[in-house]
């Protein structure tokens, strides 16, 4: 008995301290919200102030130790996040992820984003104040790097720290740069289309072709080579453990139509959803200099940001800056390859990825004057005729520093047009707004000419010369529009008006968004910051509600089923709201589905009509067939005995949403709520291991909106009956010049990427709600509410 009672206090004593230790290395990986530490290279006393909802207000006496403390801070609640968004454009995931990733390295590393970020760095003036800032914010990084704790992630993955370099910062945007196409999922399945199904077809998907500029001649090696590529980038895409980023809204409201006489700015970015956010908001004080800003991680200059002076913010402008060459061996030298000035050479180059668990991959990669080939590119292309990936971003000078810079550090409107004007790839609508009262925007990109003959969203003829670029469109030429007489600017992705005598070709969204945002801002003249938060959180769609109108004119009422009329009299009766208590939206989205999937999957195939419905041309689709009394894509070619109608598939589709409804959610339609099909769940990188799921992801959450409405919710149509959202609003935030110290934000989860901080996800609920955070610049106010850590020079 003594020794069974002398085991069982040696065993709680054993506990105890595994307790201790525990509970001693969680608050060691806790960030530092207060206290004194020192910093080697700071050179006066800065003071980090941490508000309630975890924004630092770092307030110093020059912008190098102001920029050395955002750098330290930064780190400590995103190292990871800056980890995996460093390792994209070099191809090195697969050092920490293993073979799984190699797809996503190889393509990575073949696009030549790291080449470009060096030569970016060779031009880069060292004597600028844009590079010592970059310097400053790198110091900081470090510092943490070298003496702070090692985030719970890197242990689990088993991961070096290293140091960060400008390399890193120039990488990270070059894949925010990437990732905001849309070329490189659709001009393939475009071409694939137009071969498998021919031209009167693709015309009538609204693309203006040209027959003469389209190259591939029919092969059933091309075919299948081209379905490989859409599949091989689609998959990488999906797989990649930081999201893309996807489209936005921002709209400014000049004096005018203010009831306060003073610009309103708006701006919500729509990027895909993860944990942590995309965004690191920070609020920056110097004697010279004022900054509330929203940095991408690892990045020491914010992409959106105001002071007392002026607000400006980006949306994505969805032009077309990728380009697809087929290119055409020399039949005498495979290594060579034809063009209009004779044959070339192919440019070699030996690529390596380091694989975690596993033996390294290298592969040679072609490189032709359009650009790399994808065949090397894509393990899976291997032996398909060569096909070369044009992209402005790494065809022409990389200025991105100097843009940000110049974005955060303007002191007039003039100032940041000379940034937009910079601006390359990739394409970006820069919205400005300005205490004095202007408003602007303006399309920023290296917009270029084709020949008329050439249609840039399908593969192009390499060889000929004659779909080459003609000439780089100025600057000058771009959309864009200053304190317009209408009193307010716009962006929602949509096509812009005519550039240089032409509609801009592009991959622009539906006009949903844009016509919703007109629709509410025209007629008003007395709009204020509370009439701004309603409008950010809108979630009505008037283009569903003709989409369902053009239904019921072609519909024969009386030959459906009872519940199927009960459904179409709760789609009559809709007045396109997207919230969470609505039948509509859950009987409108499955019945889309059913009609794109009845009109265009019968001649697209299965694999390549999933792969339709993820691109930003499918979605325009959906207002414009159905207003089609007359296509050839109305006939179901998998019946031979007729020839079926508009009216035949749009009732067939109804017949469908139903029943399938019925299966999911059993007959009483009153209880097809929105909230029961529609969900939104954080991922983190390490979430899709099941078992560490619930300690880094957050959610799921039922989510009010819907696609393409202004609070925008990206989820795919498919037949799994649940959508899962995926992209949405990456933050919202309204800057009222009446009112600078009371203007508004929201994150989808929380400021920190570190689990065991507090402001993890404790933005989460309130961004589900629509609700919104003070983005606080009042010295007093800021010390309140918030912890002080203090950070001093190193003896």
């Amino acid at each position: 008995m003594k020794v069974a009672k002398k085991v069982l206090k040696i065993l709680l004593i054993v506990l105890i301290l595994f307790l201790i230790a525990g509970w001693t290395y969680y608050n060691h990986l806790k960030p530092e919200y207060s206290g004194e530490i020192e910093m080697s290279m700071i050179h006066h006393e800065t003071k980090v102030y941490f508000d309630d909802f975890g924004v630092p207000h770092i307030y110093a006496n020059n912008e190098r130790d102001a920029m050395i403390a955002l750098g330290y801070v930064h780190a400590q609640d995103r190292l990871w996040q800056m980890e995996l968004l460093r390792r994209i454009a070099p191809g090195r995931l697969s050092e920490i992820f293993g073979s799984k990733l190699i797809n996503n390295d190889r393509l990575f590393i073949s696009l030549g984003i790291d080449e470009v970020s060096g030569r970016a760095i060779e031009k880069l003036n060292k004597n600028s104040e844009a590079y010592a800032i970059v310097q400053s914010y790198l110091t900081g990084v470090n510092q943490f790097i070298d003496e702070g704790p090692t985030p719970i992630e890197f242990t689990l993955v088993g991961v070096e720290k290293e140091h960060y370099t400008i390399h890193d910062v120039y990488n990270i945007m070059g894949y925010m740069a990437f990732s905001l196409a849309m070329a490189h999922k659709t001009d393939p399945l475009l071409s694939l289309l137009k071969e498998k199904l021919g031209e009167d077809y693709i015309n009538e998907l609204n693309l203006d072709v040209d027959p003469n500029s389209l190259l591939i001649k029919n092969s059933k090696m091309e075919i299948n080579g081209l379905e490989t590529m859409v599949s091989a980038i689609d998959d990488i895409m999906e797989r990649s453990p930081i999201p893309p980023f996807i489209g936005s809204n921002s709209w400014v409201i000049a004096p005018p139509k203010t009831k306060s006489g003073q610009v309103l700015f708006a701006n919500d970015p729509h990027m895909g959803f993860s944990q942590p956010a995309v965004w690191y908001e920070a609020h920056v004080v110097t004697p010279d200099h004022e900054m509330y800003g929203y940095h991408l991680a690892g990045v020491p200059f914010p992409l959106l940001g105001h002071n007392r002076d002026y607000a400006y913010g980006l949306t994505m402008f969805e032009n077309d800056d990728i380009d697809f060459y087929k290119e055409t061996t020399d039949p005498d030298n495979k290594d060579y390859y034809l063009t209009s000035d004779g044959s070339k050479q192919y440019a070699y180059s030996k690529k390596l990825i380091k694989v975690k668990d596993s033996a390294d991959v290298t592969f040679t990669l072609r490189t032709s004057i359009h650009g790399p080939i994808m065949n090397d590119a894509i393990e899976e292309l291997k032996g398909e005729d060569p096909i070369a990936m044009s992209w402005a971003y790494t065809q022409l000078r990389n200025q991105i520093i100097d843009v940000v810079y110049y974005l955060s550090r303007a002191r007039s409107m003039e100032d940041v047009k000379y940034a937009a004007s910079l601006i390359h790839a990739p394409g970006l609508n820069v919205m400005y707004g300005d205490a004095k009262g202007n408003i602007a925007w303006w399309a920023s990109a290296a917009l270029y000419e084709l020949n008329d003959n050439t249609h840039s969203k399908f593969i192009l003829n390499g060889s000929s010369g004659e779909n080459e670029i003609h000439r780089y469109i100025p600057f000058s030429e771009n959309p864009m529009a200053e304190n317009p007489d209408w009193n307010y600017v716009y962006s929602a992705n949509n096509q812009p008006d005519i550039i240089a005598g032409m509609l801009y070709p592009g991959y622009y969204l539906p006009e949903d968004r844009a016509r919703r945002i007109v629709e509410l801002l025209e007629p008003k003249n007395d709009w204020t910051k509370e009439d701004v938060v309603a409008m950010v959180n809108d979630v009505t769609s008037r283009v569903s509600v003709e989409v369902i109108q053009q239904f019921v004119i072609d519909m024969d009422f009386a030959s459906f089923e009872v519940n199927e009329k009960k459904a179409i009299d709760i789609l009559q009766t809709w007045d396109g709201s997207n919230s969470l208590d609505k039948v509509a939206p859950t009987i409108y989205n499955k019945w889309v589905y059913f009609y794109l999937k009845n009109t265009f999957e019968d001649e697209m195939g299965k694999s390549l009509f999933e792969k339709f419905l993820k691109t930003h041309l499918l979605k325009r689709e959906v207002a414009i067939q159905i207003a089609k009394d007359s296509s050839k894509w109305w006939d179901d070619i998998t019946t031979t005995d007729r020839i079926e109608t508009r009216k035949d598939i749009l009732s067939r589709s109804l017949k469908n949403a139903v029943s399938s409804l019925e299966d999911q959610l059993g007959d009483n339609q009153s209880k097809w709520t929105w909230d029961q099909v529609i969900s939104l769940e954080h991922p983190h990188a390490l979430g899709n291991v099941e078992s560490l799921r619930s300690y880094f992801n957050v959610g799921p959450f039922p989510v009010k909106g819907a696609r393409e409405v202004i609070d925008n919710k990206g989820y795919f149509l498919d037949d799994s009956n649940k959508y899962k959202v995926y992209s949405g609003p990456s933050t919202r935030r309204i800057i009222d010049f009446s009112d600078i110290e009371n203007s508004l934000s929201i994150l989808p989860t929380g400021q920190s990427g570190n689990p065991f901080s507090r402001f993890y996800k404790d933005q989460a609920e309130m961004y589900n709600k629509g609700a919104f955070r003070k983005m606080k610049m009042n010295k007093e106010e800021i010390e309140k509410v918030s912890t002080l850590l203090v950070i001093k020079p190193k003896k």
